[in-house]
């Protein structure tokens, strides 16, 4: 059984207390820059892997999509999803990522916010991705960035006073399994290097088209505690890719 810790009812209930979890996508502090690379979803058909609440799927089928299904391991989350979505042509589908098979070409586009790194393996997702894209089809997706990923705790380092020293990196060509402490819970993540993500995309048929590490909207830096701090490290990476 592939890892699930958001149907386990302490972790989801600590997640479902998150402003994002609340308030959505404007309470993401990368939506603006990762809304910048999506690409016009009229008429489209997309793709959500690790959907969650479906706040992606929303926002696709209100900036004109024909279709998109969302798919999530997590019960817990699709039953949240469900109760959100007002539009029929949603579909949801609980199934780890790894193992959802669609026929070629099947979509415009694959949107994934923050749920690769909760994979083993990068090559296959992103192998099957290309599979159901249709040509000029474009991926976008979220991760924490390798600088964050790294040493595996995602904990600051702070001085006896407990202000913060700095943000630990350690051991980044050692890619693999971490578990970090998120939520106040023991989370199962992969690190992974830059170089395998962009590598890997460009050596299964993608062209990339927009990297960027999103740093915290001005907006959110003296009204969210610790956004401010998130100015000291990189968080998150977000890729762009089209199908060649």
């Amino acid at each position: 059984m592939k890892e699930n810790k958001y149907d386990n009812d302490i972790f989801f209930e600590k997640y479902s207390q998150m402003s994002r979890s609340k308030d959505g996508l404007i309470a993401a502090g990368e939506w603006e820059t990762m809304k910048s690379l999506l690409p016009d979803f009229s008429g489209k058909r997309m793709l959500d892997l690790g959907c969650g609440y479906g706040w992606h799927c929303i926002y696709a089928m209100e900036q004109g999509a024909a279709s998109v299904i969302g798919v999530d391991i997590s019960h817990k989350m699709l039953e949240v999803a469900k109760k959100k979505t007002t539009f029929q042509q949603v579909k949801y589908l609980c199934s780890p990522m790894e193992d959802v098979d669609f026929p070629s070409e099947s979509f415009d586009a694959v949107v994934s916010s923050l749920a690769f790194h909760y994979i083993a393996d990068f090559e296959p997702i992103v192998q099957k991705i290309h599979h159901v894209l249709k040509q000029g089809g474009s991926l976008v997706f979220s991760v924490e960035h390798p600088v964050f990923t790294a040493e595996g705790s995602q904990n600051w380092c702070y001085d006896l006073e407990g202000v913060i020293k700095h943000f630990p990196m350690d051991n980044y060509y050692y890619e693999g399994k971490r578990v970090a402490n998120f939520l106040g819970e023991d989370v199962v993540k992969y690190h992974r290097t830059l170089t395998t993500y962009l590598n890997t995309l460009l050596s299964n048929g993608f062209e990339l088209t927009k990297i960027v590490e999103p740093q915290p909207p001005e907006h959110m830096l003296e009204i969210i505690p610790g956004m401010l701090d998130e100015m000291r490290r990189p968080m998150m990476l977000i890729v762009s890719a089209t199908k060649k």
